[in-house]
């Protein structure tokens, strides 16, 4: 066997012993931006299998980080707690309602790598699992008393560390800081120690922001995107259903109304109608508005696929 062969054998190995240790993640494609002449336009962009296997590499990394500063009393861990049991359950029934076959004595993280998102069904679910990786956070430490009573982050079922990405996260710094430390067989300075109190609360006001500045730069270049599709009819896949509200205290209520994901562009929405999770459907998008970035989707004629 080549080098290279050897060692794409031993990255796919590593990115195997995520199902070993119990750990799960979303099959998922991103959404990629792409110029087209004057216009942008929308397509999936679905990790290579070298890249999945690579992202396992990263884990391994935290992991490893996140033991070394559990042995040594002090660091920063990203936790997050595991599915409560009512929401696996919920997940389970839903998985039922779609059709979609999960045996008993299998993993949620075996459930979810088997779902194929080209799929509508498994696609409505996928969005669903992420009611399963909920109350993600960081906990700092300067001693083996302040280490967490549950310090793994059950998706990756380790304790584990963000540590790769020191240039666009500033948690990552401060970990290799203290491993730093730890390895060299010296105590972090007390400035740092001090600072590790800080790190938890700025990640939580920086995500959020961040959370919101993405989110609106989504729905910018979906709206540019779509403003050369006014009109035009497209199957789309309900991934989200809510009953309509009576109208209240002066609110005029709103409508049942379903949230579809499109394939083609990428896009979600909200639509008023009523569909079952999992099925496909006729939206039309009816218009689009760049400045407030909305674009809005309606009933086709013919709503059913």
């Amino acid at each position: 066997m080549s080098r290279d062969g050897a060692a794409r054998e031993v990255l796919h190995e590593v990115g195997d012993r995520e199902s070993a240790r119990g750990g799960a993640s979303l099959n998922v494609p991103e959404q990629e931006v792409v110029a087209d002449g004057d216009q942008v336009r929308l397509t999936w962009r679905r990790p290579r299998p070298i890249e999945d296997a690579n992202a396992q590499i990263s884990l391994m990394t935290g992991m490893a980080a996140a033991q070394l500063m559990l042995e040594h009393g002090s660091g920063i861990l990203r936790t997050m707690p595991p599915a409560e049991d009512s929401a696996v359950d919920r997940f389970r029934r839903q998985a039922e309602v779609l059709g979609i076959p999960w045996a008993t004595d299998q993993a949620y993280g075996d459930f979810l790598r088997s779902l194929d998102w080209h799929e509508p069904a498994h696609l409505a679910l996928l969005n669903h699992a992420t009611a399963l990786f909920r109350g993600a956070s960081y906990a700092a430490f300067t001693s083996a008393q302040e280490v967490p009573e549950d310090p793994e982050q059950a998706a990756i079922a380790a304790p584990y560390a963000h540590t790769t990405a020191p240039l666009r996260r500033l948690v990552d710094r401060f970990v290799l800081l203290v491993c730093h430390a730890h390895v060299q067989g010296t105590e972090p300075s007390a400035e740092l120690l001090a600072a590790l109190a800080e790190i938890p609360e700025a990640m939580r006001v920086t995500g959020s922001r961040s959370g919101d500045l993405e989110r609106q730069a989504i729905d910018l270049v979906e709206a540019a995107a779509l403003a050369a599709w006014t009109g035009e009819t497209f199957e789309a896949t309900v991934i989200e259903r809510r009953e309509a509200s009576p109208a209240k205290d002066g609110n005029d209520g709103t409508p049942t109304r379903v949230e579809v994901q499109l394939s083609d562009p990428p896009v979600t929405a909200w639509v008023p109608m009523d569909a079952a999770l999992g099925e496909v459907v006729r939206v039309r998008l009816d218009s689009v508005d760049t400045a407030e970035r909305e674009a809005v989707f309606v009933a086709a004629a013919d709503g059913a696929a």
